[in-house]
């Protein structure tokens, strides 16, 4: 028994003497989990937070009665026994409650805590850049900013009114005309933050303050026209601000002020909060999936290929944007391939917009269209449609930066393209006629409709194509006549050229023959190598004072010459005369390659040095864009 009791000391007394201290060393991955862990990433307060609550010995009290803490540390603040340190903690401790119970008092009041943190009354008060709760301060606002004023179908609905917290109230202003964006009000208010994407190879954000959002606009005509650029589909990226002036001195009382704001990043980037220029927090890739999730245009491409067949809807043909006409910006018009959409173009326009210099020099235009259409009419649509807003925008006011247009086509796009920049005589006519034009017999319609698809002059706003993997000499899938037969059965024209095969291959039938047309030619009939019309095309140079670059991709080969995209020969797809010619390793749907990306966004920079004589900068307060100021040379 003695010896018992005696082991039983000894065993409490090397205990009372073991080390307090233990140092080990942890992976860096193990180390740095830890330190960044916090309520939005782990489900439990950071570090930092948890450092406060036991200086102010509220650490077992946040684990029994998490409110009681939040208020005595509120306590402290009004006292002014607590500092930023504590700001910051009582935003992560309002957000941890809010994310529990998704109570919307707490998340305002984790916004408001969350800003004065940031923005406190003495700006030299405020945290160092450098310090990681600056940012997690910025997550945390625009998240509890966000959920705060979302309403049940999961819209935030900024408005002006008073709203409760936890520990009083804060009246808002707002003003409604901040939802006006061009001729349209923004609805539909939706966080982005929280969206996952997938299918977009790159995701671009910028850090900054406010929630980000994408808006729907809705015509304040009431309607979306025909010839708008921007359609029911398209999303607008925008920040929802809450601004507090002076929140440190606010926060003493039960009762505050504030206001809100909604900035469209598309016309404005950054705001001026105090006497600092602040970044507005975006996520314009997130944005760019929903407009492409709202129209579901890869669920169309084949639609956009058959045209009106059976139980088949069809597309229109459509100018589109990401925005509405930008005075100052050069245009940029994609122009998808066949059974193909813009959805095709989604990871290169959202790597190029990533570009501040692209940003603010361009507008991005996108061309749709039903693609088994014969190729020379599908052209003549695209030039019609420029050539519209060209003149709508133009007349207004004279704007240089539409006479320097840029067009990009991929594929059958890449002929579409072609066909702004050319002067065709009367070649294309000579193909199916043996009779000058102006002496056959043809109706008013059927004669103006040839003259301008047939008869291509190039367009004079048109100072650049692009072609990628196009095939200038034809496609040689497009060369078996089974498949030109199948396409043909299954492809149906629009009625007006219909029409004019009617009445084209009637006088080809008749005792007077001097037509030689069977029947109304489908794209792939256009784009058999053996086609006297792609022969000609091809024969065709670009017209002089118009630039063009070629990307042709070619697979994994080591001739080059001899080689092809799996759809494309390099033979077809190289033409004599354009200023640069780049070769990528790739199959035909290249538009997200790196290296075709990084082409484009080469020639554009390029493009805009031999263009910026020509321009001049728009009116600072046009519709509050930012001025054209690009330093290409960056």
């Amino acid at each position: 028994m003695r010896v018992t009791t005696l082991f039983l000391a000894i065993a409490l007394l090397a205990s009372a003497c073991a080390a307090p201290l233990r140092v080990e060393r942890v992976k860096p991955s193990d180390f740095y989990r830890e330190q960044v862990s916090n309520a939005l990433s782990s489900g439990d307060v950071s570090e930092f937070t948890r450092i406060v609550l036991r200086q102010h010995d509220l650490l077992d009290k946040y684990e029994e009665e998490p409110d009681q803490a939040i208020a005595t540390l509120r306590e402290s603040v009004i006292q002014g026994s607590g500092g930023q340190d504590e700001i910051f903690a009582l935003a992560e401790l309002s957000l941890y409650r809010a994310l529990r119970d998704d109570n919307k008092p707490n998340y305002l009041a984790a916004a408001i805590y969350a800003y004065t943190f940031v923005f406190p009354d003495d700006p030299r008060q405020a945290a160092n850049a450098l310090d990681p709760r600056t940012r997690l301060a910025c997550d945390i606002y625009q998240l509890s900013l966000a959920e705060a004023l979302e309403d049940k179908a999961d819209h935030v609905v900024p408005q002006a009114g008073t709203f409760t917290l936890p520990f009083g109230a804060i009246d808002l202003a707002f003003d409604a005309n901040a939802l006006v964006w061009h001729d349209y009000r923004l609805v539909d208010l939706t966080p982005v933050g929280q969206l996952r994407v997938e299918g977009m190879r790159n995701r671009y954000r910028t850090a900054g303050i406010g929630a980000a959002l994408s808006a729907r606009p809705e015509p304040l005509k009431g309607r979306y026209e025909d010839d708008d650029l921007v359609g029911p589909n398209i999303r607008v990226p925008v920040t929802l601000v809450l601004r507090i002036e002076h929140p440190e001195r606010q926060l003493v009382t039960a009762s505050l002020v504030g206001s809100l704001e909604v900035h469209a990043t598309t016309n404005e980037e950054t705001v001026r909060i105090d006497d600092r220029t602040v970044p507005l927090e975006a996520d314009p890739t997130a944005v760019l999936a929903t407009t492409l999730a709202a129209a579901r245009p890869w669920t169309s491409e084949l639609t956009s290929f058959l045209g009106n067949a059976v139980n088949v809807k069809t597309r229109p043909t459509l100018l589109r944007a990401m925005q509405p006409y930008q005075r100052g910006k050069i245009p940029v018009v994609f122009v998808h391939g066949t059974a193909s959409s813009i959805f095709r173009w989604a990871d290169m326009a959202n790597d190029l917009l990533d570009d501040e210099r692209i940003r603010a020099a361009y507008q991005f235009w996108f061309f749709t269209y039903d693609s088994g259409n014969p190729i020379a009419y599908s052209a003549y649509r695209l030039r019609t449609l420029l050539s519209q807003q060209v003149q709508r925008y133009s007349s207004e006011a004279p704007d240089p930066a539409l006479d320097q247009m840029v067009v990009i086509g991929h594929s059958q796009g890449g002929l579409l393209t072609k066909m702004t920049a050319i002067d065709s005589g009367d070649r294309f006519w000579k193909n199916i006629s043996s009779k000058p034009f102006d002496e056959v017999n043809l109706s008013p319609q059927t004669r103006e409709l040839l003259s301008q698809a047939l008869f291509v002059k190039p367009l004079p706003f048109v100072k650049r194509v692009i072609f990628v993997c196009t095939p200038h000499r034809g496609s040689f899938l497009a060369g078996p006549q089974i498949v030109r037969r199948l396409v043909y059965r299954l492809v149906r024209l629009p009625a007006d050229v219909v029409g004019v095969g009617a009445e084209l291959t009637g006088l080809s039938s008749g005792q007077d023959r001097y037509l030689s047309l069977e029947r109304m030619p489908t794209s792939i009939d256009n784009m058999d190598p053996s086609n006297r019309f792609i022969r000609t095309l091809a024969e065709i140079p670009i017209a002089p004072g118009i630039k063009a670059n070629s990307i042709i991709a070619v697979q994994q080969t080591e001739d080059i010459e001899h080689g092809d995209d799996g759809v494309v020969k390099y033979q077809s797809a190289h033409i004599d005369g354009v200023e640069s010619e780049l070769v990528v390793h790739d199959s035909h749907s290249t538009q997200a390659n790196p290296h075709t990306v990084a082409e484009v966004r080469r020639i554009l920079l390029e493009h805009l040095k031999w263009v910026q004589p020509n321009l001049a900068p728009p009116p600072s307060d046009q519709q509050g864009q930012l001025p054209l100021k690009v330093d290409v040379a960056k």
